[in-house]
């Protein structure tokens, strides 16, 4: 059985072949950094174009780079939401029109169950049931999974995602765009303890997340900040907070749970300083740890194939038409099989 996935929810457009029997097969992925940088940020219509440009170009790549043909295809996933609503369509109408041209059936996946499953294309993939946390641009929340669907929220953001404070706050240091990378690369230099940021909601029982009074104090030290010494203590001290903050909350879901498995994913769980701090997070609870290799840390379309490789094989598909959701909480899904196709209207 081999899905065609294709992601293009935000600024990335990716395509991948992932293969029942001998797994990921091919994938390739355009980032539209270039773009947005002297935006500062994503701008929604400028990424929908370039995937229009983009998309069908990289499937015709993946298939040529596995040497699969549309008549060895059992299926085509595409991420139905959430994201930009205009991105979205762009890959749900590519998705379902070749699905259609093809006569396979298609089906639309949750972009944030795609990362959660991220680390199911490693070579020692997590078991269920385990402690996820999901941290990105966009989105950052801890759940419970019990299987595929089963998903119970633990916590989540009440305002900005940790992604989105990096990106706030490398714009105040005046980084560049994306701010997650070019504050990791300024706080190498910065001096431990000179800056000390709250912990958000650390003071409280619980497990949501808070970031914009992080993004605050900083704007206020930045005042301070002189010289390119002072700008990288600042930026230390700011990562430091955001991954202190993140490990706490991840002590907490675990002990909640009682899970000895914890699965980090979403772009910012490709930083550096959270993964060594949650490694001996892991070594002190004797829990273990699951991240996805670096490049599918990002958006790709690697995730979006196996998500819609397990929907599929559960007997799930889409009607002729196709939708997207802008907002869509995880929460909402469903184990497969217990109600219709979930991408829905």
């Amino acid at each position: 059985m081999i899905v065609l996935g294709i992601e293009t929810s935000c600024d990335d457009t990716g395509v991948a072949l992932y293969d029942a029997s001998r797994g990921l097969r091919a994938h390739q992925l355009s980032s539209q950094v270039e773009i947005h940088a002297e935006y500062g940020g994503v701008v929604p219509e400028l990424a929908s174009r370039d995937h229009i440009r983009k998309a069908l170009p990289l499937v015709i790549r993946v298939l040529e780079d596995a040497g699969i043909r549309p008549a060895d295809l059992a299926g085509v996933a595409y991420t139905a939401g959430p994201g930009l609503i205009g991105a979205l369509l762009v890959g749900a109408a590519l998705g379902r029109s070749l699905a259609y041209a093809w006569g396979v059936p298609a089906i639309g996946v949750h972009h944030m169950e795609g990362h959660l499953l991220s680390p199911m294309l490693e070579p020692d993939p997590p078991a269920f049931p385990f402690t996820a946390l999901l941290v990105s641009g966009g989105h950052t929340l801890l759940a419970d999974v019990r299987g595929i669907g089963d998903y119970r929220i633990l916590g989540e953001s009440l305002d900005d995602a940790a992604g989105e404070a990096f990106d706030k706050t490398a714009k105040l240091l005046g980084l560049g765009y994306p701010g997650g990378p070019a504050i990791s690369r300024l706080a190498e230099t910065g001096h431990p303890g000179r800056f000390t940021f709250p912990r958000p909601m650390l003071d409280r029982p619980g497990l949501d997340f808070s970031f914009s009074g992080l993004k605050t104090a900083v704007s206020l030290a930045i005042d301070t900040a002189r010289d390119e010494q002072t700008r990288a203590d600042i930026a230390r001290a700011f990562e430091e907070a955001v991954v202190d903050t993140l490990v706490a909350k991840c002590r907490r879901a675990l002990q909640q749970t009682g899970h000895d498995q914890l699965v980090v994913a979403g772009g910012v769980s490709a930083n550096r300083r959270l993964r060594d701090r949650l490694d001996r997070l892991s070594d002190e609870l004797r829990v273990r740890m699951y991240f996805p290799r670096p490049e599918f840390c990002t958006d790709n379309g690697a995730m979006i194939a196996y998500a819609g490789y397990r929907g599929l094989r559960a007997g799930e598909s889409e009607a002729l038409g196709f939708a997207a959701r802008p907002r869509w909480a995880i929460a909402d899904l469903t184990e497969p099989g217990v109600t219709p196709a979930r991408s829905g209207t």
